[in-house]
């Protein structure tokens, strides 16, 4: 426990953030996932749709550091391409 008042303040703000990266996560997740379903289902507009929204939460998490810029950039090429072959 922070005996400081300082300590205390940073603990409170510590949580706040705690939570409201863990939501922005599991938003993320939720939306790879919606992609991942729309892909396997070979519903090509529903997957173009879904991924261009991923592709901005990515690029928010990894501007944010949620996520490291690379697993974001390494994401978005993966399923795009898997949308391009599912184009093609």
């Amino acid at each position: 426990m922070p005996n400081s008042i300082s300590a205390k303040k940073r603990m409170r703000q510590d949580a706040g953030r705690r939570a409201r990266n863990r939501a922005a996560k599991s938003r993320l997740r939720a939306q790879i996932r919606k992609v991942r379903a729309a892909i396997a289902a070979k519903d090509v507009t529903t997957s173009t749709d879904e991924f261009r929204t991923l592709g901005k939460q990515l690029d928010r998490a990894a501007s944010r550091k949620l996520i490291h810029a690379n697993t974001a950039a390494r994401t978005k090429s993966r399923l795009s391409k898997a949308i391009k072959s599912l184009k093609g």
